[in-house]
C-alpha cells in the first residue's frame, strides 16, 4: 500500500512550527534546525525574526549561561544561536542591523568587567564581523556613535577575539571611501598608539602577545590593499602612523623601559621585523614596481631605520644579558644557560637590518662588534639551527653588501624605495646609505674578516670537529651551516663583486693561517661538497620534474619568497652536474675473463661465405622418414620418396578404366594400419 513507506517529506521543523506554543529552544534541539535557516526555509525564519526571538537569540550569545548545567551542554544554545545569527540570511541579518534596541544588547557585552568568556567573546566577534559585512553602513554609524568603543575592545584584549573583531573593521568595510572613512576614525580614536602603549614592560603578557599580533597583522593588511586598491589615492593613516619615526621611537622606548622582560622584547623585535619586510630585490621587484608605480611599491621607509638605529645598543646590551631563564633538558643533554627567545629575535632583527644595505645602520653594527658576538654565539650553540640561519644571514648580506649598495637607485632603497613625497609617509629626504659619496660599505666586509676572523673561526672549528668525530663523537649540530658559509666566502671570493676586497682581505692573514684556507678549500671544502651532492643526488632526481612553473601551478607569489629563495631552479638542476666517472682497465683479468666468455657464447658471423640465392630452383627431396606417435603400430612407417608421375596422366590424362587393378606407384601401403586402441 502507497502510506505504507511514509514518503511524505515534510520536515518535522514544518510540523514543530505548525503547533501553537512552539519555543525556541524546542526548535534548537532539533538537529536540522541550521540546514533550514540556510535553505531559506519561509516558515522557520519567519518565527526566527520576530522580536522576542532575536532578543532570545542575541541574550545567548551575550550571557554567562547557568554553571550548574553539564559542561558539555552548556554553551550548546549559545553556539547554535551564534550560528543562526551569522547564517548569511537576509532576513535575519536586516532584522540585526536594523534594530538598534538589539545593536544596544550587542554592544552591552563589552560593557562587562574583564576577563570575558572565550567563548562567548568568540560568539560575539563573529556576530558583529557578519554585521560589518553585511550591513556595514548600520553598523559602522552605530559604532562610531559610541565614544567609548575602541576604549572597550582594548580593554579586552587579552581575548584574542577582540582582535579578530579590530581586523574586521579594517579590512571587511566596503567600499573603498567608506573603508578609508572607518581608517580615519579609527586613527582619530590613536588605535595605533594604543596598541603601543600596551607593549610596555609592566603589562600582561597575553595583552602584549595580542597587541603586537594586531599591529603586525595591521601592517600587512594595509599594505596588500595598497597594493591591490588601485582606486584609492590616499595613503593609509594607520600605515602612515605605524612607519613614523615617532611611533617606533615609543615602541622602542616601551620595550626597554624598566625590568626587560622576554616577552616585551618578542613582542616588540616582531612588530619591527613587519616593518622591515620588503619585497623580493631583483629583476622581479623591478618589474612590479615598474608595472605598479612607485607609489604603489613598499620598502623599508627610512624612518623606521632612524627610529631603531640609536637603540641598537640596546639589542646588543640583550645579546651579553639576556632575561634569565632556567636550565632545559634537551635531547643532547641539559643546556644550563639556553639561548631564549629574546636572543634568537635579536639576531632576526640584526639580519633584517644587514639586509637592508643601509650604510649608517651597518655601521654601528661594526662599532658595537655585533656580528663577533653573533658568532660566538653561533659556535657555542652548536644544536640551535634556528640561530644558525640567522647568523649564515648575516654573513650572506655583508658579503654581498657591496652588490646592493653598487646597484641601488639613487630613488629608491633595495630597488623599491618609497619617493619622499606622495604616500603620505614620513620619510627622511634622501635614501639611507646614499648621502655620502665615500665607499664605507666595506667596513662590515673588513671587520667580518679582520675583527671577527671569520676564515680563523671555520678553520678551527671544522678541525675541532673533526677530531670530535675521529674519537668516536657526534657531528656537530652547526657544520651544515658552517659549510655553506665557508661555501658563500669561496663564491664571493671567486666572482662576487667584492671579490677584490674579500681577496686581498685573505692575502693579508697570516701565512700559516692562509695556508691551512688555502688546503682547507682545495681538499676538505671540495671533498665535502662532492659527498653532499652525491647524497642528494637521489632526492634531486626524485624532483628533477619540478621546473620554473612550479611556483605558478601552486599559486604562490614572487613577494612569498624572501631574498635567498631566488634561484630556486638551481637545487633541481644539480643532479645533471653530476659527472659519474668509471675508470676500467681494459687489460685487466677482470676485463680479458669477460672477453673470453663472450667469445666462447657468442658465434661470429662469417662475412666471407658465399651467400645463397633463396631464388634458385632446386630439387625437393621428402626422404625423411618419421616415426609414428606411440598409439600407432611402431613397426609401421610412412615413406615419402619423390614419384616421377607424368603430367598428362596426372592432370591431362583419362580416368582410369574401371575394373583395372591398382597400379604400383610407390604410395604408401596402409594394409598393416591399426585402429587406436581404447
Amino acid at each position: 500500500m502507497f502510506w505504507k513507506f511514509d514518503l511524505n517529506n515534510t520536515s518535522h521543523i514544518d510540523q514543530l512550527l505548525d503547533r501553537e506554543g512552539v519555543t525556541l529552544r524546542e526548535l534548537m534541539e532539533e538537529e536540522d534546525v541550521l540546514q533550514e535557516c540556510k535553505a531559506q526555509n519561509r516558515k522557520l525564519l519567519l518565527f526566527l525574526s520576530k522580536d522576542h526571538c532575536m532578543q532570545e537569540l542575541v541574550t545567548l550569545i551575550t550571557e554567562e549561561p547557568p554553571a550548574d548545567l553539564e559542561e558539555k551542554t552548556r554553551f550548546k544554545f549559545p553556539n547554535i544561536a551564534c550560528e543562526l545569527l551569522t547564517s548569511d540570511v537576509a532576513l535575519i541579518n536586516d532584522k540585526l542591523g536594523g534594530d538598534e534596541s538589539l545593536l544596544e544588547k550587542l554592544y552591552h557585552f563589552l560593557e562587562q568587567e574583564p576577563p570575558l568568556n572565550p567563548l562567548l567573546a568568540s560568539f560575539f566577534s563573529k556576530t558583529i564581523g557578519n554585521l560589518i559585512a553585511r550591513k556595514t553602513d548600520q553598523v559602522i554609524s552605530f559604532l562610531r556613535k559610541k565614544h567609548n568603543f575602541i576604549s572597550l575592545v582594548l580593554n579586552h584584549i587579552d581575548a584574542s577575539a577582540m582582535m579578530d573583531l579590530l581586523l574586521r573593521l579594517i579590512s571587511c568595510v566596503e567600499p573603498a571611501l567608506l573603508r578609508m572613512e572607518v581608517l580615519n576614525w579609527l586613527n582619530e580614536e590613536r588605535l595605533i598608539q594604543r596598541l603601543t602603549e600596551l607593549m610596555h614592560t609592566g603589562r600582561d603578557e597575553e595583552r602584549q602577545s595580542n597587541a603586537s599580533q594586531t599591529l603586525c597583522d595591521i601592517i600587512r593588511l594595509s599594505r596588500d590593499q595598497a597594493n591591490q586598491l588601485s582606486e584609492v589615492t590616499e595613503p593609509d593613516p594607520l600605515l602612515t602612523v605605524l612607519e613614523s619615526q615617532e611611533n617606533v621611537s615609543e615602541l622602542l622606548k616601551n620595550m626597554f623601559e624598566g625590568e626587560r622582560t622576554e616577552a616585551s622584547v618578542v613582542n616588540g623585535t616582531q612588530v619591527l621585523l613587519t616593518l622591515l619586510e620588503s619585497r623580493r630585490s631583483g629583476l622581479e621587484g623591478l618589474m612590479d614596481l615598474y608595472s605598479q608605480g612607485f607609489e604603489r611599491s613598499y620598502t623599508v621607509n627610512s624612518s623606521i631605520l632612524r627610529a631603531i638605529e640609536p637603540h641598537l645598543k640596546d639589542f646588543q646590551q640583550l645579546l651579553l644579558n639576556p632575561p634569565t631563564r632556567s636550565a632545559i633538558l634537551t635531547t643532547v643533554g641539559v643546556l644550563e644557560q639556553p639561548l631564549g627567545s629574546a636572543r634568537l629575535h635579536v639576531a632576526r632583527l640584526v639580519a633584517s637590518l644587514l639586509q637592508t644595505c643601509d650604510l649608517s645602520i651597518c655601521q654601528e653594527i661594526c662599532r658595537l662588534n655585533t656580528m663577533d658576538l653573533l658568532l660566538d654565539l653561533f659556535f657555542k650553540y652548536t644544536w640551535n639551527n634556528f640561530l644558525h640561519l640567522q647568523v649564515e644571514l648575516c654573513v650572506a648580506s655583508i658579503l654581498n653588501h657591496s652588490a646592493h649598495s653598487d646597484h641601488q637607485n639613487p630613488g629608491l632603497q633595495n630597488h623599491e624605495e618609497r619617493p619622499a613625497t606622495g604616500t603620505g609617509s614620513q620619510v627622511n629626504e634622501g635614501t639611507p646609505g646614499q648621502n655620502s659619496t665615500s665607499d664605507p660599505a666595506n667596513t662590515p666586509i673588513q671587520d667580518l674578516f679582520q675583527h671577527c676572523r671569520l676564515v680563523q673561526r671555520i678553520l678551527d672549528a671544522w678541525e675541532e670537529n673533526d677530531k670530535i668525530q675521529a674519537e668516536g663523537g657526534r657531528r656537530r649540530g652547526n657544520m651544515g651551516h658552517l659549510t655553506r658559509i665557508a661555501n658563500t666566502v669561496v663564491q664571493n671570493l671567486e666572482k662576487g663583486l667584492a671579490h677584490s676586497q674579500i681577496n686581498d682581505l685573505i692575502k693579508e692573514l697570516p701565512e700559516d693561517c692562509r695556508g691551512r684556507w688555502e688546503g682547507f678549500v682545495g681538499e676538505t671544502l671540495r671533498e665535502t661538497n662532492r659527498r653532499n651532492t652525491v647524497d642528494l643526488a637521489f632526492s634531486d632526481y626524485q624532483i628533477q620534474q619540478m621546473t620554473a612553473n612550479f611556483v605558478d601551478q601552486f599559486g604562490f607569489n614572487d613577494e612569498e619568497f624572501s631574498e635567498h629563495d631566488e634561484n630556486i631552479n638551481a637545487a633541481f638542476d644539480r643532479i645533471a652536474e653530476i659527472n659519474f666517472n668509471i675508470d676500467a682497465d681494459d687489460h685487466s683479468a677482470n676485463a680479458a675473463a669477460f672477453e673470453a666468455c663472450c667469445k666462447e657464447r657468442i658465434q661470429q658471423f662469417d662475412d666471407c661465405e658465399e651467400e645463397e640465392d633463396i631464388w634458385d630452383e632446386k630439387e625437393i627431396n621428402y626422404a625423411t622418414q618419421i616415426k609414428s606417435r606411440s598409439r600407432y603400430n611402431p613397426g609401421w612407417t610412412a615413406s615419402f620418396s619423390e614419384t616421377e608421375v607424368s603430367s598428362s596422366s596426372a592432370w591431362g590424362g583419362s580416368p582410369q578404366q574401371e575394373g583395372e587393378g591398382p597400379q604400383d606407384t610407390n604410395w604408401a601401403s596402409f594394409t598393416e594400419f591399426q585402429p587406436f586402441s581404447r
